[in-house]
């Protein structure tokens, strides 16, 4: 009986932890995902990081992403590169100080507004060749040109 208890508690710590049924099935839904832990810090853009060390180590440390970053709806267009450098060293258990206790030195070389990843669009980056082509395409020649 103790046993059906716990799984009751849980249940209710699950819809509570989420914001109610409404939250609970969003974020069902949204990430395929409805742990809850402790809140460990929220970073400039909205992201919220959760830890519980209940879980197995590379599943402990979570992020549930914000519904708008940098002007783009992302409500359900989640992405990985929606985490920002200073969190993604905690996030992945390369250091245990997340840097809301120890926040990280600042660094040149980093932007100061995170980009989204944009491989496969429009506007991905496509660097210049300087080099000549080996191979030529062919043209075919005009039907009144000879």
């Amino acid at each position: 009986m103790a046993e059906y208890y716990h799984v009751f508690r849980r249940a209710l710590a699950q819809l509570g932890g989420h914001g109610g049924i409404r939250g609970f099935l969003l974020q069902l839904v949204r990430v395929n995902d409805v742990k809850t832990g402790a809140l460990v810090g929220i970073d400039k853009y909205g992201n919220k990081y959760f830890e519980d060390n209940r879980h197995f180590l590379g599943r402990n440390r979570w992020v549930i992403y914000t519904t708008e970053m940098n002007g783009k709806n992302t409500m359900w267009e989640v992405d990985g590169s929606m985490v920002p450098s200073e969190w993604h060293r905690w996030l992945h258990c390369m250091t245990d100080d997340p840097p809301t206790t120890h926040p990280p030195a600042p660094k040149k070389f980093l932007a100061d507004i995170h980009q989204f990843n944009t491989s496969g669009s429009a506007d991905m980056y496509v660097p210049y060749s300087t080099t000549r082509k080996k191979i030529h395409e062919w043209v075919p020649p005009k039907a009144g040109a000879q």
